[in-house]
């Protein structure tokens, strides 16, 4: 399997006419310093997307418009990187996730984002670019990657399936609703059933920022909550982003069959007549 996770180096080699490098952070981290050429698209991460019918569609025609836009016309490689891989809350990954369900084929994750870049000694730009327009190549065939609330609700009770909930602690324990804040959203507290891997224990500190783990690391970590490269894993989190950094690592790692519920708790916490666990997760002593 080719990795979708690139290199510095193996980027600076990269023909500039045939890739379109997409800085996903906020406009002012951009403005400082980007890697040249880049162009900047910080909706990846800001987006909150909805599962009904109308929401998914918004969700498709926006950033089909958005990536054609940028230039992606199904031949140029798309490469997303941010800051570092654990300070954009996966917000490289949620571009990859996102481009993977509009059916783009040819897509890179910048690994160790501009952290990386510079410690390889690599310089920044302040020079913006005007890219060429496309016309963005949606393939329905991706749309299976992404979870609607209605197939996460049919999952529940499913001993087949892993619910792989990768938030931050406090959100796992009911502590917090989201990263926003604590009262973000109107219920603290985990979808039933989930199993829980703090997206952070998916990668691991390197001289050049934190980095994913390796194959064998990550099926560790996934084998602690009883998932093997076999089983079917539907992962959420507040609204997508750190699940697609860790649907990266997991499939990085040969887990076969990996899916996003993209309105993760954001959408699920909200409406009151789906289940909760609230309180910990575990008896206090």
């Amino acid at each position: 399997m080719t990795s979708v996770l690139i290199s510095p180096e193996e980027l600076s080699v990269m023909a500039r006419d045939e890739v379109v490098i997409i800085d996903t952070r906020a406009p002012e981290a951009f403005a400082e310093g980007h890697i040249a050429g880049a162009v900047n698209i910080h909706d990846i991460f800001t987006f909150l997307a909805t599962s009904t019918p109308e929401g998914m569609a918004e969700l498709t025609d926006k950033f089909a418009a958005t990536f054609g836009a940028a230039g992606l016309d199904g031949k140029k490689t798309a490469v997303l990187y941010e800051q570092s891989m654990n300070s954009g809350f996966g917000q490289s990954c949620r571009g990859y996730f996102l481009l993977s369900y509009l059916g783009y084929k040819d897509v890179k994750v910048l690994h160790g984002g501009v952290e990386a870049w510079l410690s390889a000694g690599m310089e920044l730009s302040t020079d913006t670019v005007a890219p060429t327009p496309a016309e963005f190549p949606v393939d329905p065939a991706g749309a299976a990657l992404m979870l609607t609330v209605d197939d996460v609700k049919a999952s529940l009770g499913d001993p087949g399936i892993a619910l792989l909930d990768v938030r931050d602690v406090d959100e796992w324990i009911a502590d917090s609703s989201s990263p926003y804040g604590k009262d973000f959203c109107p219920r603290k507290g985990r979808i039933p059933g989930a199993v829980w891997i703090e997206w952070y224990r998916l990668m691991k500190p390197t001289p050049n920022g934190p980095m994913i783990k390796s194959k064998e690391e990550v099926l560790a970590e996934c084998a602690t909550v009883g998932i093997t490269a076999n089983t079917p894993v539907y992962i959420y989190c507040f609204k997508g982003a750190r699940a697609s950094n860790s649907f990266l690592a997991l499939k990085e790692a040969g887990v076969k069959d990996v899916r996003i519920y993209f309105g993760s708790w954001n959408e699920w916490s909200r409406d009151e007549s789906l289940p909760i666990d609230a309180g910990l997760p575990f008896a206090a002593e």
